[in-house]
């Protein structure tokens, strides 16, 4: 009788504990979802719903001009993904290993690089703007001061620098994060393996190659993953720093910018498109999911047991 209570009790915390945060899912994240894939199937007068039109919305896709939105914004998400993937996740491992080898001040150093992680993205935004203020910021005028006028250019103005841009400002961003979980993933590795790895003469490049970084296996899986999700749902950092419109001339447009403008309208622009976007959100949502499941797949078969 006594496990009996013990179990029922359990059994009640339990179900305390699971149907908070399952009845939120459910309501914010399982409804929204499903409404959109309904809504992709109709034909939408601004927020009024109309016809059954089938895969008409996602049709419209493939004819001009949202074909060349959504190529362009699918371009740009996943030149992102790549840039991020060198430029932050790259500085972040070479961090990691700096900080794992305990320099002087490394507590300190540890979390000067996490600090930005912590800050407002609206902050971070506004400070980054008047950073690079073609005209009166320091970053052009420090330029301009030792001889190099010719690259103090309109950073976010220009289409060629303004993708390339927000990256940078992302990578510094967020460079605390991979950061972090590359340390973790290197203290979690038993000394004994580098010990052995001395005694047969290895050097520390060595043990780099063929002791750190297949070990890290892990924590790459993490950071890969994570990494592929927010450069596809990318949105705060493009909206912040160059509106809606993904300007200049689309260069730091987006899928979820594209949704956006297509379900609420953009500047000076109150047309919209709801089915259109659901459209676009439930293709979001296959390439976020498929492209997730496989990247896990095949990463986590290269992971290695301690």
């Amino acid at each position: 009788m006594a496990k009996q209570s013990l179990r029922r009790e359990r059994n009640i915390w339990l179900l305390i504990c699971l149907v908070p945060p399952l009845a939120f899912m459910v309501v914010f994240t399982l409804l929204p979802a499903v409404t959109a894939v309904g809504y992709s199937f109709f034909n939408f007068t601004s927020f009024n719903r109309e016809g059954f039109v089938g895969l008409g919305n996602f049709a419209k896709l493939t004819q001009f001009p949202f074909n060349e939105q959504f190529t362009k914004a699918l371009t740009n998400v996943i030149t992102v993904f790549l840039a991020l993937m060198i430029v932050q996740n790259g500085l972040g491992l070479l961090l990691s290993y700096a900080l794992w080898r305990q320099p002087p001040g490394f507590k300190f150093f540890r979390a000067v690089v996490f600090l930005p992680v912590i800050l407002s993205l609206v902050v971070v935004g506004f400070l980054w703007r008047l950073l690079l203020d073609p005209t009166f910021g320091p970053i052009n005028k420090t330029l301009s001061a030792i001889g190099l006028d010719s690259i103090a250019l309109a950073w976010l103005g220009d289409s060629s620098t303004a993708l390339g841009t927000l990256v940078v400002i992302n990578a510094w961003r967020w460079v605390g994060f991979p950061t972090l979980v590359f340390l973790a993933g290197m203290n979690a590795i038993p000394d004994d393996y580098y010990e052995a790895a001395k005694l047969d003469g290895a050097s520390g490049w060595q043990m780099y190659r063929f002791i750190t970084l297949p070990l890290l296996a892990p924590s790459f899986t993490i950071i890969v993953i994570l990494t592929f999700i927010g450069s596809m749902e990318w949105f705060e950092l493009p909206y912040l720093m160059n509106g809606v419109t993904g300007s200049p001339a689309g260069a730091t447009d987006t899928l979820v910018l594209m949704f956006y403008r297509l379900a609420f309208g953009g500047i000076g622009d109150s047309a919209t498109d709801v089915g259109l976007a659901a459209a676009i959100s439930v293709l979001l949502f296959i390439i976020v999911g498929v492209g997730s499941a496989f990247g896990a797949l095949q990463l986590r078969r290269r992971e290695v047991e301690l």
